[in-house]
């Protein structure tokens, strides 16, 4: 076997769910500062948005999760959409109203009626 192939940081390590604080302890190599007592023994803590104990698909249940306002930020880019629009309607309606036929632009008087 090939000698120093493994990392050397390979060591138990508490995963938390910060939706339901829920904790696994498993094995990682991941790099964190956090640490947490659990058992009477002191871990490092890797907190995570979303794991198997919060995520709809394991859960069944239907819930809304967004942590960085996606969703938010979403709803006002469409109100803001929706608002220019309104706006560009109603400046092409004032322009529709005063707008002048092509002839009446160049200064042409209407062509005089034809008696029978």
């Amino acid at each position: 076997m090939k000698k120093d192939l493994h990392p050397n940081n390979y060591r138990h390590v508490v995963f938390q769910d910060l939706n339901d604080n829920t904790t696994f302890l498993t094995r990682s190599t991941v790099a964190t500062d956090e640490t947490i007592k659990l058992d009477g023994t002191e871990y490092p803590l890797v907190k995570v948005h979303i794991s198997s104990s919060s995520h709809p698909f394991y859960t069944g249940q239907e819930k809304m999760i967004d942590i960085e306002g996606r969703v938010d930020k979403f709803k006002a880019r469409r109100e803001a959409a929706a608002n220019a629009l309104e706006a560009r309607k109603k400046a092409a309606t004032k322009t529709r109203k005063g707008a002048k036929t092509e002839s009446q632009k160049l200064g042409a008087t209407p062509a005089p009626k034809k008696s029978a």
